[in-house]
């Protein structure tokens, strides 16, 4: 099914199973820098479930570069960590990269025990929000030779390829930018001078490491970073690299300042695979392509199409490692989705915090978090069709025992239909397709258009019950909120009804925000028709982003608090609050609507009293629980467990961990 993916490729002189590559990733499972259990497990799961590479890194090369945010191999003492970890790589049929690490400007001071951060100038960082202290000759001579010693450690753990980060922003991106290197000496100035940082630091890795030793550097195809280098600027840096000695190029996107979405999932399945394609037309090496290519069809297209040689899967290799097993056996519908969304993976890190996943509720919990066949299998009616009913009915199939699934509605999938509806949140969906194909696998019969009450549950006699009855929206305690003008959040994002020209939203938390830009986005083109439109000069550039963005509606968010989105994901939020301001979407903060009454929104801001006339005025208030069935289980005397909003609203990982945790207790 997907025969270019399976196939094997050579690189340098190493055989590599397939197409497939787990890149370096953070995932802050300790702060001590230190490998440990939970890394072990981690990467053991990445390995067995199939890929051809997997990939340990982001690894620092010294202290100043890396901080507690890396793992580090800056001395010899962390040799035999590493060894362990690429013994158990190798074990499960991988080849065991790393990838080497240096911040530059990026280390955060407060992660270097407050040391000042060295890059190529003194030039302010809006990453760390810092001036780092400009690199002398002797910092330049001691960190490649620290890039280089790394990797001859790497070597001595074991690892089968050295990679070496010239993305992201990162130290390699700052010699190469003019944006960020305003050295006079042989290090900057002149395209030439930009790349003999990185040329000579890999040339020098290379005669350490020696020519049989895979050399690969991970790097943008554009920084996306108005003054820094663009697409046409990239084959040249790829040139220079393959001539030091680089044996693949592992191409990327943009830095992380950038305001081009990168990862989430407003960025299309593999929209920057052109980068990949731009750079493979200028090289004789093989070329890896990256960012949101999720799924084994949109990867096997990419390497039929000739843009790349092989494909890195970072985040759907974390929501489900099994990934490359699954394609190759034809059953990618049984692959558990990444849906782009962020939460578990790049908010977890620009927090602090350790990586996991708000879909695959095993990652970084490998060790804790098996799934053993039962030794006494039960009969498990589920009360609820939602994600959590879901994640807990067939968990507990897994476990052996016998499910069966109920639900009052005519359909699964709760309230993500509802999540899943703004523009570009249709990924979210991919969850239905991944839950119909477990309930196929594990033949668990779902009763749609049942609800579950105490004469069903005593007609059925289960030994064991789980409540999964969701949530509702909350009505907020507002003077005329049945107003006819008036719907629920639910009710446009489940039923897209029309609406007027003028829409008010009340509510600025994360379910407001994209229910506004639902609601803005009604009646603009549609990506299809902006093609064809652009294609044959239908319109000039400036009328089709106008079209682009301007719907039936215009539509105003009131909001009580300072600032809006609270709620939202910190690596995403302002990827959401720039699509709201494009599409013209006026945000009213520190507003307490008082009253609404034929269409007139009575408002308070600052003291005064305002009203503005509105054709509809939306309700995003949040939800509440719902807890009907569960208040009268108790004189049943069966055991049960209550999942998902129903205990108390959240998000999808409180429904996906939650209903997974408490099949494990049955």
């Amino acid at each position: 099914m997907f025969k270019y993916l399976f196939s094997p490729i050579v690189i340098n002189q190493l055989a590599i199973k397939n197409r497939i590559a787990y890149p370096s990733l953070g995932l802050l499972y300790s702060y001590d820098s230190k490998l440990n259990d939970r890394y072990y497990a981690y990467f053991k799961e990445r390995a067995k479930g199939g890929a051809g590479i997997v990939t340990v890194g982001p690894v620092g090369i010294d202290d100043l570069g890396a901080g507690l945010a890396a793992l580090s191999i800056a001395s010899d003492e962390a040799i035999a960590d590493f060894k362990k970890l690429t013994q158990i790589i190798k074990a499960e049929g991988a080849r065991a990269w790393i990838q080497l690490f240096h911040a530059g400007a990026y280390a955060f001071p407060f992660l270097i025990d407050n040391q000042t951060p060295i890059a190529p100038s003194a030039v302010y960082s809006n990453y760390s929000k810092t001036t780092p202290r400009e690199m002398t000759p002797e910092d330049i001579e001691r960190v490649q030779n620290a890039f280089a010693r790394a990797a001859e450690r790497a070597l001595e753990a074991g690892f089968d390829g050295i990679e070496i980060i010239g993305s992201a922003g990162y130290l390699i991106c700052q010699f190469l930018s003019p944006k960020t290197n305003l050295r006079t000496d042989e290090y900057g100035g002149s395209f030439e001078n930009r790349l003999r940082f990185p040329t000579e630091t890999l040339a020098l890795t290379r005669k350490r490491i020696g020519p049989d030793t895979p050399l690969t550097i991970r790097m943008a195809g554009n920084d996306f970073i108005q003054g820094s280098h663009t697409d046409a600027d990239a084959p040249a840096i790829a040139r220079a690299y393959e001539s030091a000695g680089v044996d693949a190029l592992n191409v990327t996107g943009g830095w992380h300042e950038t305001r081009v979405p990168q990862l989430p999932m407003e960025l299309p399945r593999a929209a920057l695979t052109y980068l990949a394609l731009n750079i493979k037309k200028a090289v004789n090496i093989p070329v890896m392509a990256s960012n949101r290519i999720s799924d084994p069809h949109t990867a096997e297209k990419v390497l039929r199409d000739g843009c790349a040689d092989m494909i890195n899967l970072g985040r759907p290799l974390i929501a489900d490692p099994e990934w490359p097993k699954k394609a190759r056996e034809g059953r990618p519908d049984e692959i558990r989705p990444c849906t782009g969304c962020s939460e578990g993976c790049t908010d977890q890190i620009f927090n602090g915090k350790p990586v996991f996943c708000v879909g695959n509720p095993r990652a970084g919990f490998e060790n804790e978090r098996g799934i053993a066949p039962t030794k006494n299998p039960k009969r498990v009616l589920v009360a609820g069709a939602g994600l959590a009913g879901l994640e807990a009915g067939i968990t507990a199939a897994q476990i052996g025992h016998q499910v069966e699934i109920y639900e009052k509605k005519d359909d699964i999938g709760g309230q993500i239909w509802i999540a899943g509806a703004p523009p570009h949140k249709q990924e979210l969906l991919e969850l239905i397709r991944y839950y119909r194909a477990m309930l196929r696998k594990y033949d668990i019969p779902v009763f749609l258009n049942t609800a579950v009450d105490t004469a069903l549950l005593q007609k059925k006699s289960p030994d064991h019950i789980i409540v999964a009855e969701g949530a509702k929206a909350l009505l907020p305690p507002i003077n005329g909120a049945d107003d006819p003008c008036v719907l629920s959040s639910w009710d446009v994002l489940s039923d897209n009804p029309p609406l007027g020209r003028e829409v008010a939203v009340i509510g600025g938390g994360s379910v407001g925000l994209e229910t506004a830009l639902f609601a803005a986005a009604k009646g603009t083109l549609t990506p299809e028709t902006l093609h064809f439109l652009f294609e044959y000069q239908a319109e000039s550039p400036e009328r089709l982003r106008e079209l682009m963005f301007s719907g039936t509606s215009h539509v105003t968010i009131f909001e009580m608090l300072p600032k809006p989105g609270k709620d939202h994901g910190k690596s995403t939020k302002w990827v959401l609050l720039g699509k709201l301001q494009r599409y013209g979407v006026n945000i009213i903060t520190e507003a307490r609507v008082q009253s609404i009454k034929n269409g007139a929104l009575t408002y308070e801001k600052a003291g005064e009293t305002l009203t503005q006339q509105f054709d509809n005025v939306i309700l995003a208030a949040g939800s509440q629980a719902v807890q009907e069935l569960s208040r009268t289980l108790g004189p049943l005397n069966i055991p049960y467990a209550t999942v998902g909003d129903c205990v108390q609203p959240g998000r999808i990982n409180d429904a996906v961990h939650g209903g997974f945790l408490a099949a494990l207790e049955i």
